[in-house]
């Protein structure tokens, strides 16, 4: 009975594992080391592998290559490989070509990080924060942080890509390794900076890339240092701003304007390795000759006006219309119009140009003068009425004014005036055309003959008119002659007496004879003399009737002047 019952099938399970056991042996001595191994042959899976021990072993297809690919594999290959377990249930030794190389790797990179040497890796894979890096077999992390110097938008051209890395650091027991292209980076510019700035020049052309950009420039780097290239060094045209020529990360051909050695400051330009656009361009653009160029900037005093690229022209706001006066150019004009203008003076020293827009039009006040001469009657609206006269619309765009004066030739200018009103339409005759100095005089009155023509025709200065007083006034009185002329005798020339002269001893209304002194044609007035007449009577007399030695008075020389002309009348 007890033999029968060591004889249990359970108890003879157990005596078939111990003694397979046995047979396969569980040598677990190789475990975990890594061996040299020939490929025998290849099945679907897998590759069976001659290790030198007493069982054959097998590594997996999938290790000998990227996900996807074909595995670079054949018979007769020998590779390291790492021994998972000595033997499984099926007699094999179960191999890794994967962790093989991940050892191999590990002892290298633990090397190299001893050594603060560089590792070569290939980004493969985005993970959060940062991607992996396959270093030979051993897996690294690289943060986003530690891509590059600047922040990288699109990492895509670096995947696949083998290159140096530095290693931060490593933990072997945990599998963790963090290493950094942006320090292999940083190491690189400095060296690049050091030679680049031993070896910099003022006049050197260099290759950069825009870095970043400012209201009022560009910083390029060079390789290792960065350059300011200035907003008026970017083109020899007008920019506003640098963004409206260069864009972050756009590789650029600059020239070194100046160094300075100590500060390590460097200016650098761009428009220089152009040809300079003012170079002749006193010859290209000679003085009254017409151009067509855009209006690229508008200011308070005027109008810059590009001619050509690099090359600008003001128009002053003088110089902008005939007509219209202190008004804005940006009223005239508009940023990027088309515009036509005259070169009125050319500065090549200065790099100035004096542009005109109104002499590429007629002048309006020249235009009117040859197509309306002087006596030639037009129609206007009144336009404004100011204390001095009317100012009448000749066209859309001048005026010709009637003076005060010229309105009446009877009536005075005030009262006249109140008889006309804003827009209404008159005609007038043209006195005279200024255009250098702008002005039209009109008269209304010249449209009807002078009444006073003929009396003015008739009368010459030291003729004796006869009078009437039409206002006393203490300093003389007033007087017209033939209802046309008005004249003014002054206190001093009432009387050759000076106990007569006296205005008050005149009456309006009365008569006088006075010598004419002076004749003003235009506003027809005389100047009179009572005096004058008077002393010029006496000479007379004096010289009819008596001399100076003949014992006559004065007044009897006067008696027998008046008697006799008493008998001739």
């Amino acid at each position: 009975m007890a033999s029968a019952t060591q004889n249990t099938p359970e108890h003879g399970k157990e005596d078939f594992a111990a003694l397979l056991d046995e047979t396969l042996g569980s040598d677990s001595a190789f475990d975990g080391t890594v061996v040299r191994g020939r490929v025998i042959r290849l099945t679907d899976d897998h590759a069976i592998v001659d290790v030198g021990l007493k069982s054959e072993g097998r590594v997996a297809l999938r290790e000998f290559g990227p996900v996807g690919t074909t595995p670079d594999v054949k018979p007769g290959d020998v590779f390291e490989l790492f021994i998972e377990r000595y033997e499984d249930r099926d007699g094999s030794i179960v191999l890794s070509r994967e962790k093989a190389r991940r050892e191999e790797a590990w002892t290298a990179l633990e090397s190299a990080f001893a050594h603060n040497q560089r590792v070569n890796g290939t980004i493969y894979g985005r993970v959060k924060g940062g991607f992996t890096v396959d270093l030979g077999g051993a897996m690294a992390f690289l943060p986003g942080s530690q891509v590059d110097i600047r922040p990288v938008r699109d990492v895509g051209p670096l995947m696949g890509q083998p290159q140096p890395f530095q290693i931060l650091k490593m933990d072997r027991a945990r599998g963790n390794i963090v290493v950094s292209r942006r320090a292999v980076l940083e190491e690189t510019r400095a060296e690049q900076r050091s030679e680049l700035i031993q070896g910099l020049k003022e006049g050197m052309i260099l290759d950069g890339v825009v870095k970043n950009i400012t209201d009022y420039g560009a910083f390029v780097d060079l390789g290792g240092v960065d350059g300011l290239l200035h907003v008026t060094d970017i083109a020899w045209k007008r920019i506003n701003h640098p963004s409206e020529a260069l864009q972050i990360g756009q590789p650029v051909r600059v020239q070194v304007i100046r160094f300075n050695s100590d500060t390590q400051r460097i200016s650098l330009g761009m428009k220089q390795l152009e040809a300079d656009p003012w170079e002749n361009v006193a010859v290209k653009y000679s003085v009254n000759a017409r151009f067509t160029g855009r209006v690229t900037n508008i200011t308070d005093y005027g109008a810059f006006v590009e001619l050509e690229p690099g090359v600008e022209g003001l128009v002053h706001v003088s110089e902008m219309s005939w007509t219209k006066k202190n008004v804005h150019p940006g009223k005239i004009v508009a940023t990027s119009q088309e515009v036509e203008v005259m070169v009125l003076d050319v500065d090549s020293a200065k790099r100035r140009i004096s542009l005109g827009l109104k002499q590429v039009q007629r002048n309006p006040w020249e235009q009117f003068a040859e197509e309306h001469k002087v006596g030639s009657v037009i129609e206007g609206e009144i336009r404004n009425i100011t204390e001095f006269g009317l100012f009448i619309g000749l066209s859309a765009d001048i005026d010709g004014m009637v003076h005060m004066s010229d309105l009446s030739w009877d009536e005075s200018g005030e009262e006249v005036m109140k008889r006309y009103e804003k827009g209404q339409v008159v005609q007038a005759k043209v006195l005279d055309v200024d255009a250098e100095k702008e002005r039209i005089s009109l008269g209304i009155k010249q449209l009807q003959e002078d009444p006073a023509a003929d009396v003015l025709d008739r009368i010459n200065k030291g003729d004796v008119v006869t009078c009437v007083v039409t206002a006393v006034q203490s300093n003389g009185i007033e007087v017209k002659v033939d209802d046309v002329l008005t004249g003014f005798i002054r206190r001093g020339e009432l009387a050759r007496d000076k106990s007569e002269q006296r205005p008050e001893r005149f009456a309006v209304g009365e008569k006088v004879d006075a010598k004419v002194v002076g004749l003003d044609r235009s506003s027809r007035k005389l100047s009179l003399t009572i005096r004058g007449r008077e002393v010029e009577e006496d000479k007379q007399a004096i010289s009819e009737y008596g001399s100076s030695d003949s014992g006559a008075s004065l007044g009897d020389i006067l008696g027998a002047a008046i008697r006799r002309r008493s008998s001739e009348d």
